[in-house]
């Protein structure tokens, strides 16, 4: 018989959280009993699960007796505080946070791309920042044909990344602006709704901002290749949910438009759509609800000696960040790499 396993989800009732459930549900992750958990304030509500009702716990540093694997997608301070409470419980944790992903002891891992890295987990694995995964999904089989050295990246982040607050704010500033009403801003510094903002998390001393930062570090940790340049101008942009990205890609040998189709077309997670003939090409109302990463407008670059364009789409909430925790979650369980008292 197959084990099932006592599985904790993190930030339960969050959209991330939500997602969690769902894509266990849908993947039919061998779940023996699962065990929301979030704030006070959240204990006791109903949730669904698998089409039945589970009731939310406060998370307590005893929330882990008995709990075999945790998805966590609370922020990095809840992740820091309460992910070595489940670790020295005798608990995996999947961490979706920023807590713990360069910490050289905590493998980063996307499936797609460095899946043997679960092999040396001490307890917690960490979860990639959503645009990184996308990129780094796509990046990966054209790296190992021909070396990348550079990607230049400019990002178009939905609001579902900062989660249901933001949107709804750019629901009710869309409302508010096309009825002549003044938009009331809370969640982000500046008006969303019809608006692009190249600001997403706290700028840094260099004037980059942090997600920008994580884009760069990720990167090179997850393909194993800290000579890789990384570049990367990160924006929030109105659109409810799916990650876009423009990535130009530099080659240490040439790599055509044609070879790099064919290997995307072949390429584990990801689902080529460029045919520019007949408009086919990734948007985030096609990719928002999918598990696959989209790529599409591949050309070359003509000012450089190997450069290619790229335009990637991903569902965020999906493979951005629940779906490829789910994913190091079944890689645990195919490897045995889950201990089971």
């Amino acid at each position: 018989m197959s084990r099932e396993y006592r599985v904790a989800v993190v930030g339960a009732t969050g959209a991330v959280g939500m997602a969690m459930r769902t894509i266990l549900a849908e993947r039919r992750f061998p779940v023996k009993e699962l065990v929301p958990l979030a704030s006070a304030r959240s204990a006791g509500k109903p949730l669904d699960f698998a089409g039945e009702t589970v009731l939310c716990r406060e998370l307590t540093g005893h929330s882990f007796d008995g709990v075999d694997l945790a998805l966590f997608s609370a922020g990095a301070g809840t992740s820091l505080d309460y992910a070595p409470v489940a670790r020295d419980a005798g608990c995996v944790v999947i961490d979706n946070s920023s807590a713990w992903r360069m910490d050289p002891q905590v493998p980063l891992v996307v499936p797609e791309v460095n899946p043997e890295d679960v092999a040396w987990h001490k307890g917690i694995i960490a979860n990639p920042n959503c645009s990184t995964i996308q990129m780094v999904v796509v990046m990966k089989p054209l790296h190992g044909e021909a070396r990348i050295t550079r990607v230049v990246v400019s990002t178009y982040q939905a609001v579902s990344g900062t989660g249901a607050e933001a949107i709804d704010e750019l629901v009710r500033q869309s409302d508010d602006i096309l009825a002549g009403k003044g938009p009331q801003i809370s969640v982000y510094p500046h008006q969303i709704a019809f608006n692009c903002l190249p600001h997403i998390d706290v700028f840094l001393e260099d004037g980059s901002t942090k997600e920008e930062q994580k884009m760069v570090d990720e990167t090179k940790k997850i393909l194993g290749d800290p000579s890789i340049k990384v570049s990367a101008t990160c924006v929030r942009v109105p659109v409810r949910n799916g990650h876009s990205e423009s990535v130009n890609l530099e080659f240490a040998t040439p790599m055509s438009p044609e070879r790099a189709r064919e290997i995307l077309s072949r390429a584990p997670g990801v689902l080529l759509a460029d045919d520019p003939a007949t408009n086919t090409y990734p948007m985030p109302i096609v990719a928002s609800g999918k598990d696959e990463t989209y790529v599409g407008r591949v050309r070359r670059d003509p000012t450089v000696a190997n450069g290619l364009n790229l335009w990637v789409v991903a569902d965020n909430l999906r493979k951005g960040a629940a779906l490829n925790a789910v994913q190091i979650g079944e890689l645990l369980v195919e490897r045995d790499l889950i201990r089971v008292p």
